[in-house]
């Protein structure tokens, strides 16, 4: 099982919501979290081109290109765009369009710096504790640059189709 062969993997499991939809998460969370959580959110729904549906995913809120759009992925999951949760010590924002993307990362890294903020960032994970912590027009704008078409052009890019 891949939990037992990586036990850091259970404990990030382990914080990982099971609620249903999003206005059960939500409901689920702290105040101060779901402050933080809703105002990265409606920045996200503000932003979010058409094509993507919002829902649970993995137990955060996600935003992903439908199977009915699009059925070919590699996992036979919906095609991830956008993630946010709340994890145990800080709240994560997962950018699907940076992750492999040099020009899209260089655009974020220089959004933080014009705005005097400190990034945060794994591989597409941007960690923060506030929404105060992030460039949230520039992260709107990056959503809004990315149609599904793009996204999947992308995904093919890396995941040729079988």
């Amino acid at each position: 099982m891949l939990v037992d062969r990586h036990p850091r993997l259970s404990i990030y499991i382990s914080q990982l919501s099971a609620a249903s939809t999003v206005e059960e998460y939500l409901a689920e969370l702290p105040e101060d979290r779901r402050a933080a959580i809703s105002t990265v959110r409606d920045t996200v729904l503000r932003h979010l081109p058409a094509g993507y549906r919002e829902g649970m995913a993995w137990g955060m809120i996600g935003w992903c290109v439908p199977l009915e759009a699009y059925p070919d992925t590699y996992n036979g999951q919906p095609l991830s765009f956008v993630s946010l949760a709340a994890q145990k010590n800080y709240n994560a924002l997962y950018l699907t369009c940076v992750y492999g993307d040099p020009e899209r990362e260089r655009r974020l890294r220089d959004a933080f710096a014009a705005a005097g903020k400190k990034l945060d960032m794994g591989k597409s994970c941007i960690r923060f504790r506030s929404p105060d912590d992030l460039p949230l027009d520039a992260i709107g704008q990056l959503i809004a640059d990315t149609p599904p078409h793009a996204l999947i052009a992308r995904h093919e890019a890396v995941h040729p189709r079988r």
